[in-house]
């Protein structure tokens, strides 16, 4: 898969593609990413890609034309003429991505435009004129969408097959706990001793396995409480 990203910040995305497994799908080619900046496509010898909103308010929104121009040199750098793409529109008001969203993407198509916005967004015409799915992280703002991407990226990048070295790594396709532990098997810290919990030491895969979603369950108990909380307060 190849993710094609218009940014107006690519060097946002240095560090954490340069680092783990995500680097080194890159350079197994499992994955390819690619960056579009706006300001390329600017006609004044300052590259100024922001005017003040129509119908007043703070801030500055970015031009409608020169996103358009990114998201169509991402479209013509796909040569296949089988690939699959989707384009993907980053907004707090869109629908919650998902690890099922990512799985969907990772099995459907082949690459991803993914448009990251900054200031007070981006110019509401590039969603007429062309075929996107908004879609938000969480119930929250970022600064711009560079972050965002960054996590679409990852989700859907470990989706693909040898992206992982071992495709059992994938928390969600296994029994898991987000309780983990390893050796020692008992330290001391300030006084007290910490030990690993006795059924892990058992060898019983089975019975650890109900173990494991014993306390997933009473996890997520506190989870639904805590998004019903924050739905509540969003509301």
């Amino acid at each position: 898969m190849t993710f094609h990203i218009i940014t107006l910040f690519p060097n946002a995305f240095k560090s954490y593609l340069g680092e783990s497994i995500l680097k080194r799908a890159i350079e197994d080619k499992k994955i390819a990413v690619k960056f579009y900046n706006p300001r390329d496509f600017t006609k004044d010898k300052w590259r100024r890609i922001d005017r003040a909103p129509y119908g007043g308010g703070p801030g500055m929104v970015i031009q409608a034309e020169p996103v358009m121009k990114a998201i169509q040199k991402a479209k013509g750098k796909i040569q296949n003429l089988n690939s699959k793409v989707k384009i993907v529109w980053l907004s707090p008001s869109g629908e919650q991505f998902t690890n099922v969203i990512g799985k969907q993407y990772a099995k459907k198509f082949s690459d991803l435009i993914i448009v990251c916005g900054r200031y007070e967004g981006i110019d509401a015409r590039v969603k007429k004129a062309f075929k996107m799915e908004e879609l938000s992280v969480g119930p929250f703002v970022l600064t711009g969408g560079e972050l965002a991407a960054e996590i679409i990226v990852d989700v859907v990048a470990r989706q693909i097959k040898g992206v992982l070295g071992n495709e059992k790594s994938r928390e969600e396709e296994r029994v898991a706990s987000s309780d983990v532990y390893t050796r020692p098997e008992v330290f001391e810290w300030k006084g007290k001793k910490y030990r690993v919990p006795k059924i892990l030491l058992t060898g019983h895969q089975a019975k650890i396995d109900v173990w494991r979603n014993k306390k997933e369950r009473s996890r997520g108990g506190d989870r639904s409480k805590h998004r019903s909380f924050l739905e509540e307060c969003l509301a």
